[in-house]
């Protein structure tokens, strides 16, 4: 176990380099950000020493050297707009954003996992063919586009929600139903896949020709069986939500990370934009953690993998 974790640990330092060093790269050969924070009527003497002063016109390498020494502090750079700590920037914006992805993970469980078992319970059913509906519906339609449609009838149609803002709870309705929809779509598919395979398996009807209740079958071995998959799914949705949140955020004039993202990228302000990219990955990294660590609780013999190769 010791190793396992390990491990992980050690995959999760990797790839966070790897993201940090990848967009530090990128967004430096996309452009020079002098040209578009300072005034185009800027003499060329502004512009040259603001270049100067963020070490702009340094190698790369030696900006990047600069740079990987300054996280090693703990230093993960300063707004080129207003001079502020990047880390600080972020942070101000986490809060808001968690209000759309808790709710929005909450409704994905709530919605997506109990309809997928309903529908493989019931299969070819009239609830199975409306959930199948509901899944395929989600899963196509982009989340703007999805957005745009909330709108028009709650907003613009009923007048029952506002368009934008964060000024009230009614505001995080809409984007929270938009995060929601699509990932309550896709586990409902997952889930229901994932049950109809284990309602298969011989050892189902073996348990059934034993005498148990359908229902001790169904809680005692084909729901922990499909959980595995449905974990797998569900983990990556929750390392996804802060990405997904771009568009929802920059639809509803949310002010959130996402929304954040899409502001300091046009502005070309790299150290914000540096630090929400690792964020993301760090969100990514951490909720694939714990679903290698649910695997183990759901499945033994994950367990005992490590122990059995150590021998």
């Amino acid at each position: 176990m010791i190793r396992f974790i390990i491990s992980r640990v050690v995959r999760a330092a990797l790839t966070i380099f790897f993201v940090m060093t990848f967009s530090f790269i990128v967004l430096r050969l996309s452009g020079d950000p002098a040209l578009i924070i300072m005034s185009p009527d800027a003499p060329p003497e502004a512009i040259i020493a603001f270049r100067k002063a963020w070490g702009l016109d340094d190698p790369i390498w030696l900006q990047y050297f600069h740079y990987f020494g300054a996280v090693l502090q703990g230093e993960l750079g300063r707004s080129m707009r207003d001079g502020r700590s990047a880390l600080v920037i972020v942070g101000e914006r986490i809060p808001a954003t968690l209000l759309l992805m808790v709710p929005a993970l909450m409704l994905k469980v709530g919605i997506g996992i109990p309809a997928g078992v309903y529908a493989a319970l019931h299969r070819n059913s009239r609830i199975d063919r409306l959930v199948m509906s509901f899944a395929v519906f989600g899963f196509t339609v982009p989340s703007f586009v999805l957005a745009l449609v909330l709108v028009l009838v709650f907003s613009v149609g009923l007048g029952w929600l506002p368009t934008s803002g964060a000024d009230s709870w009614r505001h995080a309705i809409l984007p929270v139903i938009t995060l929601g929809i699509g990932g309550a779509a896709v586990l409902a598919r997952f889930t229901r896949s994932a049950m109809l395979e284990i309602l298969g398996q011989p050892y189902i009807r073996t348990a059934s020709a034993k005498g148990l209740k359908w229902s001790a079958v169904v809680r005692g071995h084909a729901l922990p069986n499909a959980a595995i998959p449905t974990i797998t799914v569900l983990g990556f949705m929750v390392g996804s939500l802060l990405a997904g949140a771009v568009v929802v955020e920059s639809v509803f004039a949310w002010p959130g990370v996402g929304r954040l993202l899409v502001v300091c990228v046009s502005n070309r302000d790299l150290s914000v934009v540096q630090v929400i990219l690792l964020l993301v990955a760090s969100t990514m990294v951490c909720a694939n953690f714990l679903v290698d660590l649910a695997y183990g609780l759901f499945d033994p013999r994950i367990r005992q993998a490590p122990r059995g190769a150590g021998q």
